[in-house]
C-alpha cells in the first residue's frame, strides 16, 4: 500500500488533487492511504512552499498546482 499525503489548506485545488490521486490509484488497481495535511506548521516542516503538494511514501513529488494524471501514475508505480 502506498502512503500519499496531500498538503494544502483545503481549497478546491487541494480537493481536486485528492480526488485525482484516488482516481488514478483506482485506475491502476493500487491501494493507497491518503492523508490530508492542512496544518501550516506541518506543511512548513515538510518543506511545502506552494500548495497543493503531494508526497508518496515520504518523498515530496509535487508542489504547486494540480498534478498531471500521467505524473501521478509514474509516482504511484515507482
Amino acid at each position: 500500500m502506498k502512503t500519499v499525503k496531500v498538503f494544502g489548506p483545503g481549497c478546491k485545488r487541494c480537493e481536486a488533487t485528492e480526488a485525482l490521486v484516488k482516481q488514478v490509484a483506482s485506475d491502476l488497481g493500487i491501494a493507497v492511504e491518503i492523508e490530508k495535511v492542512s496544518d501550516p506548521k506541518s506543511m512548513a516542516m515538510a518543506g511545502v512552499m506552494s500548495t497543493p503538494a503531494v508526497s508518496v511514501d515520504g518523498k515530496m513529488v509535487h508542489s504547486g498546482g494540480l498534478p498531471e494524471a500521467a505524473h501521478l501514475k509514474q509516482w504511484l508505480l515507482a
